[in-house]
């Protein structure tokens, strides 16, 4: 049976992707497979006597007038729990060796695919998709294989003593008892491909639904000057009727399991009733028909209905989940080179323009770019200033890619940004945001992420040319491990900008990443990062970055003005009303 999930994803490939992933985790926890059966044994001798203890209890005791018979049997199935009882610390130690490996892997995947993501393309999308993997998603992993290899082991160790303990009885009980058994454990397997696309359906409308928060939590500032209040609380709309649906459709696959487990719980009980008449005149003895009920009620019931819920509840989540890692994440070197050919990017008289670009935050909002037309030549520098609000980060975001405009094109080295077999994005341009984003690697680690194979001689230069060496110098050297939680948000911006003084993309973009820095600590950044080849862009968040730019773009207002700082000045009201802000509130900056 194959299944497609709403989002169009194939279940059965799902169920493929995850086997070949499983198998060679599977073969490394051999060892703790062989342990957790080991001490399952003992649950298998607690229910073969169970139901055994009780018919020789009635039989051979209390209907054979020898109480004290009777009750010494029904003390034998009473102690026989007591093994079991013993086993449970064997049982849960074993199965945290097949459990937390798997998550701590989990994590490592989610953790890799999100940096890897973010760094290709930062927004606020890719990280509340990592957020979900790393903490929801590895979670559900992590629980539903725990509660399938408890449900499993109990079921195969209880359900093979319980069937050895019936055809001690009576061979004839078999063929009572399987029958419904089997048909409810195939109706059931058979809802596990539907099920794990509804599952998949389910989780993607999550997704979207925490992106779209995302990302609107990020840009709320633009949405408000933009006027797209009413698009996004559509969007939002939109997303909760999907995920409500794909909850819908999830009951219903839910109620054809519920049939099924009334199918292995119920039936097998009231079958027995019926035969009994039928296997008490072929040889079964009273004490016999009464332990078949105690198998029944007591063992295989329970343990087939905590099998099936677990399937049903946490494997269907798992395969999907798990489908999500099951490629493993790699942090990608940003190409120098064009992917398609293995050739140098070309050189171009412009290193990016924008071609009659329009963007707005919903089809009725007002736009935050309007008809904006600007090209950016080889080693420019260029400053875009604007009041809050105004959609200086959303020229950014434009600029670099991760935000697609509504109307226009937007062009790199010459060629359309969007173009399939286009140059790739990071080998063409690299953007810093305002938080300075590192990670809990080595401080080399984090210096060279967009250029890996950058020399310790080349970070020192980057080092020294960012005047960041006394930091380097206070968290310990290249060699020292970071912890990012222990940076001041200058620090790592700091950090931030010498890698981005490493990385070989023709086009640098500084949306606000210097704001945490003292006046000439980011005077001294901007300086070494403009020598670099390239162009660069800044985001301004003091009037000197606008001073000492080749160009300002100011923005804002509804209109764009772009020129040389001292054209912009005698030509725009706005730009001097913030120089004149700017001017009144350097001393707080300084």
């Amino acid at each position: 049976m194959s299944g497609r999930g709403p989002s169009g994803g194939d279940t059965t490939g799902e169920f493929a992707r995850v086997r070949r992933q499983a198998r060679p985790f599977l073969r490394g926890r051999r060892p703790a497979a062989g342990r957790l059966a080991a001490w399952s044994l003992l649950e298998f001798g607690q229910t073969f006597l169970g139901g055994y203890a009780v018919a020789r209890a009635l039989d051979d005791g209390f209907l054979a007038a020898a109480p004290t018979t009777g009750l010494c049997w029904l003390l034998v199935g009473a102690l026989a729990v007591l093994p079991a009882v013993f086993a449970a610390r064997g049982v849960f130690g074993s199965l945290a060796d097949l459990v937390e490996p798997l998550r701590d892997g989990l994590v490592r995947r989610a953790v890799t695919h999100g940096l890897a993501e973010a760094l290709s393309a930062p927004s606020g999308t890719t990280a509340t998709r990592a957020v979900s993997r790393l903490t929801h998603q590895s979670e559900i992993a992590r629980d539903g294989w725990a509660g399938l290899v408890l449900s499993l082991r109990s079921f195969v160790f209880t359900a093979v003593g319980a069937l050895a303990g019936l055809a001690v009885l009576s061979p004839r009980l078999l063929l009572v008892v399987l029958p419904p058994i089997l048909i409810g454990l195939g109706l059931f397997l058979a809802t596990l491909t539907p099920m794990a696309a509804r599952q998949r359906g389910y989780l993607d409308t999550d997704e979207a639904f925490a992106a779209h928060t995302g990302t609107t939590a990020a840009s709320v500032t633009d949405i408000a000057a933009a006027g797209g209040a009413d698009s996004v609380l559509d969007t939002a709309a939109h997303l909760t009727r999907q995920q409500a649906g794909a909850a819908r459709s999830l009951a219903r696959w839910t109620a054809v399991r519920i049939a099924a487990l009334g199918v292995c719980g119920a039936l097998p009980p009231l079958l027995l009733l019926a035969a009994g008449p039928w296997l008490l005149r072929h040889g079964l003895t009273t004490g016999g028909l009464l332990g078949a009920f105690t198998y029944l009620t007591q063992s295989l019931a329970p343990t087939v209905h905590a099998l099936l819920t677990a399937l049903g509840t946490a494997g269907g989540r798992l395969v999907v989940v798990l489908d999500r890692f099951s490629t493993p994440g790699r942090l990608p070197a940003p190409p120098s080179r064009h992917p398609a050919h293995g050739r140098p990017l070309p050189t171009a008289r412009a290193i990016a323009q924008l071609c009659s670009v329009t963007f707005a935050y919903g089809p009725a909002a007002r736009p935050v770019v309007d008809r904006l037309d600007l090209t950016l030549r080889p080693g420019e520098r260029l400053a875009v200033v604007g009041p809050s609000g105004s959609g200086k980060s959303t020229l950014a975001a434009l600029l670099t890619g991760t935000l697609d405009p509504v109307a226009g094109e937007v062009r790199w080295l010459g060629r359309p940004a969007a173009e399939a077999g286009g140059p790739e994005p990071t080998a063409v341009r690299t953007l810093v945001p305002q938080r300075g984003w590192v990670f809990g690697g080595t401080v080399r680690d984090n210096l060279r992420y967009l250029r890996p194979d950058a020399t310790d001689r080349a970070l020192d230069r980057a080092v020294a040319d960012l005047g960041a060496e006394g930091l380097l110098a206070r968290l310990g050297g290249l060699d020292a491990t970071l912890d990012p939680a222990r940076l001041s948000r200058g620090e790592a911006q700091l950090l931030a900008l010498v890698r981005a003084h490493l990385t070989p993309a023709p086009l640098l973009v500084l949306d606000e990443a210097t704001s945490q820095l003292d006046p000439a600590a980011e005077a001294r950044a901007e300086e070494a990062l403009a020598r670099r080849p390239g162009t660069l862009v800044v985001v301004a968040h003091r009037l000197d970055s606008a001073e000492r730019a080749d160009r300002v773009l100011v923005v804002g207002g509804g209109t764009t003005l772009c020129g040389t700082p001292g054209e912009v000045f005698a030509r725009s009201p706005l730009y001097r009303e913030l120089a004149g802000h700017w001017t009144a509130t350097r001393p707080a900056d300084g």
